[in-house]
């Protein structure tokens, strides 16, 4: 079961455009469910840089995941990892087609777009799981 929204977070997500908003809450519990399927731990869902962020709750265990929507992109909204990682070029090389990237920071999703679950999924795990598998090959 995905926890409620915090009333800081959840202000968050009221402020959105409701179809992104929509979309952005089915990554959430997307968030979610990857976390305890993997054995990724609690999460702790705060607010960073003023958007939605998740980390275990475990310390060394994973890799903050970030939603963010910016209006100056209104159609787009993004799933971040923190750039130091690898995450984002590994999800390039797995998944060179299935998601248009930022960086070596952010799976970036146009608002009228399918998301690839399935890959989004194994891209969740691969952060939420990065410490505690770091030098095993991943994803």
């Amino acid at each position: 079961m995905t926890p409620f929204l915090t009333m800081n977070v959840k202000a968050v997500f009221d402020a959105y455009p409701p179809e992104v908003r929509r979309k952005m809450l089915v990554l959430r519990e997307a968030i979610f469910t990857v976390a305890a399927s993997q054995g990724a731990g609690q999460l702790e869902e705060t607010l960073k840089w003023g958007e939605p962020a998740y980390i275990t709750a475990e310390t060394g265990h994973g890799s903050t995941v970030r939603l963010a929507w910016k209006k100056s992109h209104p159609t787009q909204y993004a799933m971040y990892f923190i750039c130091t990682t690898n995450l984002v070029e590994a999800f390039r090389t797995l998944f060179p087609h299935q998601f248009k990237y930022e960086g070596n920071r952010a799976i970036v999703f146009q608002e009228t777009e399918d998301v690839d679950m399935d890959s989004l999924s194994i891209c969740i795990a691969a952060a939420l799981t990065y410490h505690r598998n770091k030098g095993r090959k991943r994803p």
